[in-house]
């Protein structure tokens, strides 16, 4: 392992230490002390059985070699590509060909509307970012504590990010958006997908090589700043993929 130093595009240099670190992704596992949203199956997991064999040491098994039954937008952590709203047949693994990028990490609270739901507005993104254009955003709600990493979501109207400050994010050209949410959009929107179509531009121009990372945790440890991220997915051809965002401290 070692430390380096980077050039920043706004003209910092920064030292990374590669020795330290930051995973903000949240675990995939069974049982119900973890997070689900979006009413998803939880996940199973279940030994191979084929005649006398069984494929789990716990049972006996020479080894173990099991089944994995997941949903990628609803059991965890996950980065999808526009293939999520897009019939053209998009795969993450497709769309995401670098795994290195500058971030800036904010922590906002969502401002509750008169109908009750909690937003992230425009104009909280735009003090937030205080005009920088990091390729890749980092959303912390608060309040933050560690019950994001076992909180259903199904059925909680969550908070979620409004349109005009996705169209913002857009124009400040930022790439990648990663936040602690299931989604960028209302959980009941009618199918509207507002920061979804907002953040991909689709139909019109879609950007096909940005994504969208929900469910993240991010440790109170963890301080608001600068980042080198580092995106890591499966290499599963589908509009989602299990992912292990790791963020590196960029220290002047």
């Amino acid at each position: 392992m070692m430390k380096t130093t980077l050039q920043h595009p706004n003209g910092h240099q920064y030292q990374i230490d590669f020795n330290q670190p930051l995973d903000i992704s949240i675990p995939l596992k069974e049982g119900m002390e973890t997070v689900n949203a979006f009413y998803a199956p939880l996940l199973q997991i279940e030994p191979v059985r084929a005649g006398d064999f069984v494929g789990d040491m716990d049972e006996g098994g020479l080894l173990n070699f099991k089944n994995v039954q997941f949903n990628p937008h609803g059991n965890g952590t996950h980065t999808e590509c526009v293939g999520h709203i897009s019939p053209d047949g998009y795969t993450l693994n497709q769309c995401l060909k670098q795994f290195f990028f500058w971030a800036e990490l904010v922590s906002i609270y969502p401002q509750k509307m008169e109908n009750g739901d909690r937003v992230i507005t425009l104009l909280q993104i735009q003090e937030a970012l205080n005009k920088k254009n990091p390729a890749a955003l980092i959303i912390r709600t608060m309040p933050n504590d560690d019950w994001k990493l076992r909180t259903n979501y199904s059925g909680a109207n969550p908070p979620y990010l409004h349109h005009t400050a996705t169209e913002y994010i857009v124009q400040q050209g930022i790439q990648h958006l990663l936040l602690d949410l299931p989604s960028v959009d209302r959980e009941q929107d009618e199918g509207k997908l507002l920061s979804h179509k907002a953040f991909w531009q689709y139909p019109t121009h879609p950007r096909l090589q940005s994504t969208i990372t929900e469910l993240i945790y991010i440790s109170n440890t963890i301080k608001d700043g600068t980042y080198l991220l580092n995106l890591m997915i499966t290499s599963l051809e589908l509009d989602a993929s299990p992912s292990k965002p790791i963020l590196y401290k960029a220290n002047l």
